[in-house]
C-alpha cells in the first residue's frame, strides 16, 4: 500500500483561536459532566437500587463498549463527511440519552441507554481533537489541544459541585435523576455549535477512501509503528482512568467515608486536575510530546500505588489530588499527540481506533475492582495494578513513540487555506 505523506499541503481555515478553543471546549465540558456524574451516580444508585458492585461495574463498562463502537463509527465517518457534522451529531445522541436515562426505573434500560451515551462521548472527543489540530498553527497546536482537554476538568468539577449540592437537595431516587437531567444541557449547545463551527470543505478523493482501506492504512509500514504504541498507550490509560475515577466515591466509602464526605474529598481532588492540565499546556509547547506524556504517566503511576496504600485522610487527600494532577495532565498531551501521528486523509480514523482500543480497556477497568476483589486483592493490590498499568503506557511512548513537537500538519484534502 503506497503511503500517505502527513507533511504537505494547504494550511487549514484560518480560525480565532480563543472562539475555536471556546465553542469546542464548551462541547468537552458537557461531555466530562456526563462521565463525571456517572461516578456519582454509581455511589448513589448503589444506595437507592441496592446494585451489586458487578451490576455497578457492567453500567460503567457498558458506556466504555459504546465509546468503542462509536470511536470507530464516527472517526471513519469524520474522514468522509466532515468533522463538522460528526462533533454536532455525536453531541446530540448523547445528550439526548443523558435525558432520557433520568427517567429510567430498570437497570436494563439504565444499561441500554448507557451504551448510546457513550457511542456519542466515544465519537465526539477524538473527533473534537482533530478538528481543533488542523486549525492551530503547529507552534502552539500542542497547548490549544491540551487546553481543550482542560475543559474535561471543569465538567468534572461541575459535576462534584452537582453530586455534593444538588443531589442532597432531592430524595435518594430522585437526586441522581435530577443529576443526569442536568447532563443533557449538550443538547442545547449542539444546536448553538451548528451556526457557530467553521464548515468543513467537501471531502476530497483521499477522504472517500473506502472504510476498510482506511483501517488498513493504519498498520501500512509507514504508520505500524504509532498505531502500536498508540493503542497500547490508549488501552493502559483508559483502563486505569476509568478503574480508578469511576470508583472513587466508593472507594472512599469503602475506607469509611461516609457518602457526602466522599463527594467532598473527589471534589477537593478534582480541582487538582486545573494544574494538572495546564503545567501540561505550558511544557507541552517547551519539553515535547513524549517527555509530557512520559513524566505525567509515571506520576500518575506513582500517585494510584500511594493512594491504594494511603491510610490517613491527609495521606489519602494528596495522593488523590496527585492522581488527578498526573492522569488528566497526560490525558491532555494524549489527545494532543494521537492525531499528530497520521495524515489527513486518515487522522480521524486513526485517532478514532486508537481511542476505541482504549474504551475496550474502559470495558476491563470498571470490572476490575469487584472482580479482583472477589478474588481476595485488597485496595493496595488493586491500585497497584493500575499503577503497573499506567507505567506499560509509558514504557510503549518511550520506546515506540516519536516526537511530533512542531510538525506542520496537512489539511483534508479539498480544505481551502
Amino acid at each position: 500500500m503506497s503511503s500517505i505523506s502527513l507533511v504537505s499541503g494547504p494550511a487549514a481555515a484560518p480560525v480565532s483561536r480563543n472562539r475555536l478553543l471556546l465553542t469546542s471546549g464548551l462541547g468537552w465540558m458537557f461531555d466530562a459532566l456526563d462521565v463525571g456524574l456517572l461516578a456519582f451516580v454509581l455511589a448513589a444508585l448503589q444506595a437507592a437500587w441496592g446494585l451489586s458492585r458487578a451490576e455497578m461495574g457492567w453500567l460503567g463498562a457498558v458506556n466504555s463498549i459504546g465509546m468503542a463502537v462509536g470511536a470507530v463509527a464516527f472517526g471513519l465517518m469524520a474522514d468522509r463527511v466532515g468533522r463538522k457534522r460528526v462533533f454536532i451529531a455525536t453531541l446530540l445522541l448523547f445528550a439526548a440519552a443523558s435525558g432520557l436515562s433520568a427517567l429510567c426505573v430498570s437497570l436494563a434500560a439504565l444499561v441500554a441507554l448507557r451504551f448510546f451515551i457513550g457511542m456519542g462521548l466515544g465519537g465526539e472527543l477524538p473527533v473534537a481533537a482533530t478538528y481543533v489540530a488542523e486549525r492551530v498553527p503547529a507552534h502552539e497546536r500542542g497547548r490549544v489541544v491540551v487546553l481543550l482537554e482542560s475543559f474535561w476538568a471543569a465538567g468534572w468539577l461541575l459535576a462534584a459541585l452537582i453530586a455534593y449540592f444538588v443531589m442532597p437537595l432531592f430524595a435518594a431516587d430522585m437526586g441522581w435523576r435530577v443529576a443526569l437531567l442536568l447532563g443533557a444541557l449538550p443538547a442545547f449547545y449542539a444546536l448553538y455549535l451548528r451556526r457557530k463551527l467553521p464548515a468543513d470543505a467537501p471531502a476530497g478523493a483521499a477522504q472517500r477512501l473506502p472504510w476498510l482501506r482506511r483501517l488498513a492504512a493504519l498498520w501500512s509500514a509507514p504508520h505500524r509503528r504509532a498505531t502500536l504504541m498508540l493503542w497500547v498507550l490508549w488501552f493502559t490509560v483508559v483502563l486505569s482512568y476509568y478503574g480508578m475515577f469511576l470508583w472513587l466515591p466508593s472507594v472512599m466509602v469503602s475506607k469509611g467515608f461516609e457518602l457526602i464526605q466522599s463527594f467532598e474529598y473527589v471534589l477537593l481532588m478534582t480541582l487538582a486536575q486545573l494544574p494538572g492540565y495546564f503545567s501540561a499546556a505550558w511544557l507541552i509547547e517547551r519539553m515535547g510530546r513524549k517527555f509530557v506524556l512520559v513524566g505525567y504517566l509515571m506520576g500518575t503511576a506513582g500517585s494510584a500505588w500511594a493512594f491504594g496504600n494511603a491510610g490517613y485522610d491527609a495521606t489519602l487527600l494528596f495522593s488523590g489530588a496527585m492522581l488527578s494532577f498526573f492522569n488528566l495532565g497526560a490525558w491532555g498531551a494524549l489527545y494532543a499527540y494521537t492525531p499528530e501521528n497520521y495524515p489527513a486523509a486518515i487522522r480521524a480514523s486513526g485517532a478514532g481506533a486508537a481511542a476505541a482500543v482504549g474504551r475496550m480497556g474502559g470495558v476491563l477497568g470498571p470490572l476490575a475492582i469487584p472482580v479482583l476483589g472477589g478474588w481476595g486483592w485488597s485496595t493496595s493490590a488493586i491500585f497497584t495494578f493500575f499503577a503497573l498499568t499506567i507505567a506499560t503506557g509509558a514504557l510503549a511512548v518511550a520506546f515506540l513513540g516519536r516526537e511530533t513537537q512542531g510538525l506542520t500538519l496537512d489539511a483534508p484534502e479539498g480544505q481551502q487555506p
